[in-house]
């Protein structure tokens, strides 16, 4: 695992790393739990659409964690490699350039495994 700042592949340390970890646990939970309402309430097939909010919240700190890097401080030029909320700038424009770049890559690689779980769950016969 880095332990410094990498320019569009890795801005975030341990502590943060594990901060993302636990949103993916929590958005696991609200997607399991919204599902088994669902289906517990027997609910029309269109209302399975909205697990995309919490497998999104899933989707985002998984992607995050595995990636190492935070959506939120890439896109505003930032990283934390200290204590949690101690973020620094990032320097350079170029660099800058790469964390928009890998955070808006982010955001829709969570975007579509969202839309893959909400699907799979939309056409599952339940």
């Amino acid at each position: 695992m880095s332990a410094e700042y990498i320019p569009g592949t890795c801005n975030i340390g341990k502590g943060e790393i594990r901060r993302r970890q636990l949103v993916a646990i929590f958005g696991l939970f609200l997607t399991t739990f919204s599902a088994a309402t669902i289906i517990a309430t027997d609910q029309s097939k269109n209302s399975r659409l909205s697990i995309f909010l919490p497998a999104l919240i899933f989707s985002i700190g998984f992607v995050q964690s595995r990636k190492k890097f935070c959506l939120a401080y890439g896109l505003a030029g930032t990283f934390n490699f200290g204590k949690l909320g101690q973020i620094s700038k990032v320097q350079s424009n170029e660099d800058r350039k790469s964390d928009r770049k890998t955070a808006v890559s982010i955001l829709f690689q969570s975007a579509a495994l969202a839309a893959f779980i909400t699907a799979v769950f939309f056409v599952l016969p339940l």
